[in-house]
C-alpha cells in the first residue's frame, strides 16, 4: 500500500523505510497507552481492596460474600487489560 506524506507542501511517497517508521512508532504508543490502561484498572481495584482491608483484622469475621468479591477484584487483570475492554465492570460490593 502506498503512503504518502507532504513535503514543502506537496505530496511525496514514503519510503519504505520510512513507512517502517511510522509504524514502529503507532505499535510503541500503543503499548504505551495499554499498559497505561491496565495501571489505572490496578489503581482502581487497589482502591476497593483497600476499602474492604478493614475486614481482615482479627476481630471482624469476613463472610464468605466478602472473600468472594475481594478476590474477585484481585484476579480482574487475569480477565480484563483496560475498564475500557468489552463486558468490564467490577465485581458488585456485597451489602
Amino acid at each position: 500500500m502506498t503512503k504518502y506524506k507532504l513535503l514543502d507542501g506537496k505530496k511525496v511517497e514514503m519510503t519504505s523505510a520510512e513507512i517502517k517508521e511510522v509504524e514502529d512508532r503507532a505499535k510503541l504508543f500503543e503499548a504505551g497507552k495499554a499498559a497505561e490502561e491496565l495501571q489505572v484498572l490496578r489503581n482502581m481495584r487497589n482502591n476497593l481492596l483497600k476499602e474492604t482491608d478493614y475486614m481482615g483484622l482479627s476481630d471482624i469475621a469476613m463472610s464468605a460474600k466478602w472473600k468472594t468479591y475481594r478476590q474477585e477484584l484481585r484476579d480482574i487483570t487475569k480477565t480484563f487489560k483496560s475498564m475500557e475492554d468489552k463486558d468490564f465492570k467490577f465485581p458488585t460490593k456485597p451489602e
